[in-house]
């Protein structure tokens, strides 16, 4: 299957670092990140996993839930959690999912449908495209798809500042500019008219042409 922003996330049922987990059930009320990875124990992979565990505190706050998937078994992701805390300071304190039969690759439009065999004897360079970052929303629709190669680590900031981006449209209805920040002005979709603009945003909004009105951030 082909995935587009706006579709449901595929439910599954597997097997991670905390236990078997059925996702839609386990995402709940909550926003969720799932992040791939393509082999364990690659090295640009273990700096993102660390920096995650890291920031979850952040993600915490902000409702959301972080998973990653890798395509080996979970026993090697407990061998691995102990590399990446040693070597990043901090181990993964969220699920990781084990991915060794390629079942949620699949279903993420992440490896072909028809790609045959498991994990066994795979190289990260053949699961290359298992590098994704998904947004998902606590309605269990995908918000945003990011995917990276191999060589260039991921910029979790930047997942963070779109996570950011896409809860306030949803909390407001509004869009966010260029290189937006948290607390820069916003903009009025055009689907708002002036009319509605005016009742909700009573303090004034900026036209700088029909099309473009900027209004600062709702709180």
């Amino acid at each position: 299957m082909s995935l587009r922003i706006g579709d449901t996330a595929p439910d599954f049922t597997a097997q991670t670092t905390q236990g078997t987990l059925n996702f839609h059930e386990w995402i709940g009320d909550s926003w969720c990140i799932l992040f791939s990875h393509p082999k364990d124990f690659t090295p640009v992979c273990t700096t993102e996993l660390g920096y995650m565990a890291r920031l979850k505190p952040e993600f915490d706050k902000r409702n959301t839930k972080i998973i990653g998937l890798s395509v080996d078994p979970v026993d090697n992701h407990a061998a691995w959690a102990k590399d990446i805390e040693e070597t990043q300071g901090t181990a993964p304190n969220y699920p990781m999912i084990g991915d060794d039969k390629l079942e949620v690759a699949k279903l993420y439009d992440m490896l072909p449908a028809e790609e045959s065999g498991s994990a066994e004897g795979r190289t990260p360079a053949d699961n290359a495209t298992v590098r994704s970052v998904f947004i998902i929303g606590p309605d269990k629709k995908v918000k945003a798809m990011l995917v990276y190669p191999m060589t260039s680590g991921r910029d979790f900031n930047e997942v963070m500042r779109l996570l950011d981006s896409i809860q306030l449209n949803a909390k407001h209805t509004v869009a966010t500019p260029v290189n937006w920040r948290p607390g820069d002005d916003v903009i009025i979709p055009p689907a708002v008219s002036d009319e509605e603009a005016k009742k909700k945003y009573p303090e004034g909004f900026t036209t700088i042409k029909p099309y473009l009105r900027t209004v600062k951030q709702p709180q």
